[in-house]
C-alpha cells in the first residue's frame, strides 16, 4: 500500500524546507535506509533517508522548491500503483485551505475586511505565557527516531543558568531505541528546564528554554497545548509568529504529556532497583573499575551519579546503604511498580505484533558438537584468535542463508521479497529488554571478523550508544540462550524477517555413535519459521545445511 512521506522536521525549529536534490527519482526502487533527497533546513542541508521500501511513484516538492513541514514531499509504494486518491487528497486538503484564506480575508456584514478575533487577541494576548521577550527561543522534545512518539530525559548535562553554546550537548534522551545525546541548535543560557530527569513527554513537548542570561520566563507556560487551534489569517501569519510560543504543528494530539515519575523517584533510583543517572563520565569510569551503578549513591542534582561519587565509593559503604531497602515484613503483601521505559514498550508492542500476525511453526534439530568444540580449541590456539561458539553459528547460518534464500525473506501482502545479501541481527539482553544489533554481510565475514562485530554492538547495546542505522535491516536473527543453560526454547520472530534460530547449551549426553552408546557433546536449535514465506520442507532443508557447517567447522573455511 502506497504511503505518503511528508517534509520532516529536520531541527528543532525548522517550518519549513527547500530540497537541494533528489537522489532517487521517480520509478527508482527504494530500500528502507536509502538517501531520499537532500533538504535545506534553517540550520544547514541534511540527507533525508527513508523508512519506507517500495518504488518511488510521486514527488510533491520539485529541487529548489520550498514546502512547509508535513507537506506531502513524496509518495513511495509498489510499482504501478494507483495514488490518484493520495494525490487528489492532498490536492483537496489544498482547496479547502485556500478557500478557508479567502473567506477568512472577505469583508464582513460591516464592510470592515477585518476579523473580530482581531480584537479578541488583544485581550488573549495580555496573557504572559503566549509572548515570547526578545532572544529566548523555545527547545522541544526531538524526534530522534523514525518511529519515537515520546521520550525520557535520561540526564541533563546542563542545569539552568548554564551558558549554552551551539553543538553543546544538552541532555541524554531514551528513545523507544537507545540513549541518544540531544545537541543543542541555539546559544545562550539554559533559562528552564522544562521536563526533569526521569519524566517522559510526547515529542514536540516543551523541553528547555533558552535565551539571554537573566531573562523573565516565568510567564511562559511549560503545560500549554502547543497545538495550534486554527489557521491563522495571511494577515496575522507574521504577527502570530511572534506571539507563539511553540512552532506550529499540523498533529492533533496534545504536544505537552509527562510521566508521573518525580525527582523524588529519579533520586531514590539507585536503592530500588529503578533507573541510575549518571553522568557519561561516570558511567565510564564505573564500567573501567568494574562498578556496579546501582550500589552507587548520587550526590548530584536529584541523585545523579557524577565524577566524585565514583572516585569515592567503597562496596562497603553501598553493601550497608543498600540493605534496608531490601526488608519486608513478614506477612505483607507489598508491590513496586516500575514505569515502562521506551524501549520496553516498542518490544511489547512489536513482539505482539509478530506473534499474532505471522502462523508461527517451529523445527528442532540436535547437533553433533564434538568436532565444533575440537576446531574452536585449535583455532583459539592460533596468536591473537579468538571465536566462540556463537561466532561459528552465525558464519554457519549465514552460509547456509546463500543456499537457501527463501529463507532470507519477508512477507508483504502483495510480494514475498526475498534479499539477495545477508544481514544477520544478534539478539542482545539489556537492562530494559531486548536489542538486536545487525552484522551486515555476515556471510562475507570470517568467524574471527564477526566475533569481533559482534563483540562490539553486545557493547554499545548494554551501554546504550547503538545508534538506529546499527539496529536496521536485519534478513535473519539469531538468539542464544546458552550461556545461560537454557537447553531448549523458542523465539518470536523479529519481524520483517521470515525466521529466527533460537541456540540453546551445549551439554554431554549419551549418544549412538557406530552402534555404541557413548557420551556425546549436543546442542539443541530450534526455527521459528514464518509460514507464509517459508514452508516446513524449506525449512528443514535450510537446517540440514546448517548441521553440515557447523558439524564439520573446516568447510566454512573452504
Amino acid at each position: 500500500m502506497a504511503e505518503v512521506v511528508n517534509m520532516p522536521r529536520l531541527s528543532d525549529t525548522m517550518e519549513e524546507g527547500v530540497v537541494a536534490a533528489w537522489l532517487k527519482q521517480v520509478g527508482d526502487k527504494v530500500e528502507e535506509g536509502d538517501i531520499l533527497a537532500e533538504i535545506e533546513t534553517d540550520k544547514a542541508t541534511m540527507e533525508f533517508e527513508s523508512f519506507q521500501e517500495g518504488t518511488l511513484l510521486h514527488i510533491g516538492v520539485q529541487e529548489g522548491e520550498t514546502a512547509p513541514v508535513d507537506q506531502l514531499l513524496c509518495i513511495i509504494g509498489e510499482e504501478g500503483e494507483d495514488i490518484s486518491a493520495l494525490l487528489e487528497g492532498d490536492a483537496s486538503s489544498d482547496k479547502k485551505e485556500e478557500k478557508a484564506s479567502k473567506e477568512d480575508s472577505s469583508p464582513n456584514d460591516d464592510g470592515d475586511s477585518s476579523n473580530d478575533s482581531d480584537d479578541n487577541s488583544e485581550s488573549g494576548s495580555s496573557s504572559s505565557s503566549s509572548d515570547l521577550p526578545e532572544g529566548v527561543v523555545i527547545v522541544n522534545m526531538p524526534r530522534l527516531s523514525d518511529t519515537m512518539e515520546e521520550g525520557t530525559v535520561a540526564s541533563w548535562l546542563k542545569k539552568e543558568g548554564d551558558e549554552v553554546e551551539e553543538g553543546d550537548i544538552l541532555a541524554e534522551i531514551e528513545t523507544d531505541k537507545a540513549t541518544m545525546e540531544f545537541e543543542s541548535f541555539n546559544a545562550g543560557t539554559l533559562l528552564k528546564i522544562g521536563i526533569q530527569e526521569g519524566e517522559t513527554a510526547k515529542v514536540d513537548s516543551l523541553l528547555a528554554i533558552i535565551g539571554p542570561a537573566g531573562t523573565d520566563v516565568s510567564g511562559i507556560s511549560l503545560d500549554a497545548d502547543t497545538t495550534p487551534k486554527k489557521e491563522p489569517k495571511k494577515e496575522e501569519k507574521k504577527e502570530e509568529a511572534k506571539k507563539e510560543t511553540p512552532k506550529a504543528e499540523t498533529k492533533s494530539e496534545p504536544k505537552s504529556s509527562t510521566s508521573s515519575s518525580s525527582s523524588s523517584t529519579a533520586s531514590s533510583s539507585n536503592s530500588n532497583g529503578g533507573r541510575i543517572f549518571a553522568s557519561p563520565l561516570a558511567k565510564k569510569m564505573a564500567e573501567e573499575k568494574g562498578i556496579d551503578l546501582s550500589q552507587v549513591s548520587g550526590s548530584g542534582e536529584n541523585g545523579r551519579i557524577v565524577k566524585s561519587d565514583i572516585e569515592n565509593f567503597t562496596p562497603i559503604a553501598a553493601g550497608v546503604s543498600a540493605a534496608p531497602s531490601s526488608f519486608v515484613a513478614v506477612g505483607t503483601e507489598t508491590f513496586e511498580e516500575v514505569p515502562n521505559s521506551q524501549m520496553r514498550k516498542t518490544i511489547a508492542k512489536r513482539l505482539g505484533e509478530s506473534k499474532f500476525t505471522a502462523p508461527h511453526y517451529y523445527l528442532g534439530l540436535d547437533l553433533d558438537m564434538d568436532n565444533a568444540i575440537a576446531s574452536r580449541k585449535a583455532i583459539n590456539e592460533l596468536p591473537d584468535t579468538k571465536i566462540s561458539f556463537n561466532d561459528m553459528v552465525i558464519k554457519a547460518a549465514a552460509m547456509a542463508l546463500r543456499k537457501h534464500p527463501k529463507v532470507n525473506t519477508q512477507w508483504t501482502d502483495k510480494n514475498t521479497i526475498i534479499a539477495k545479501h545477508i544481514h544477520v541481527g544478534v539478539a542482545v539482553a539489556v537492562e530494559d529488554g531486548l536489542l538486536v544489533p545487525v552484522l551486515p554481510f555476515a556471510d562475507q565475514m570470517s568467524m574471527q571478523q564477526i566475533g569481533a562485530k559482534v563483540k562490539e554492538l553486545a557493547g554499545k547495546a548494554r551501554n546504550k550508544k547503538l545508534q538506529p542505522d546499527e539496529m536496521q535491516g536485519s534478513t535473519f536473527t539469531i538468539s542464544n540462550l546458552g550461556m545461560f543453560g537454557i537447553t531448549e526454547f523458542t523465539s518470536i520472530i523479529n519481524q520483517p524477517n521470515s525466521a529466527i534460530m533460537s541456540v540453546g547449551a551445549i551439554v554431554q549426553k549419551p549418544v549412538v555413535k557406530n552402534g555404541q552408546i557413548v557420551v556425546g557433546n549436543v546442542m539443541k536449535i530450534t526455527l521459528a519459521c514464518d509460514h507464509r514465506t517459508v514452508d516446513g520442507a524449506t525449512g528443514a532443508a535450510f537446517l540440514q545445511t546448517f548441521k553440515s557447517y557447523i558439524e564439520n567447522p573446516i568447510v566454512m573455511y573452504v
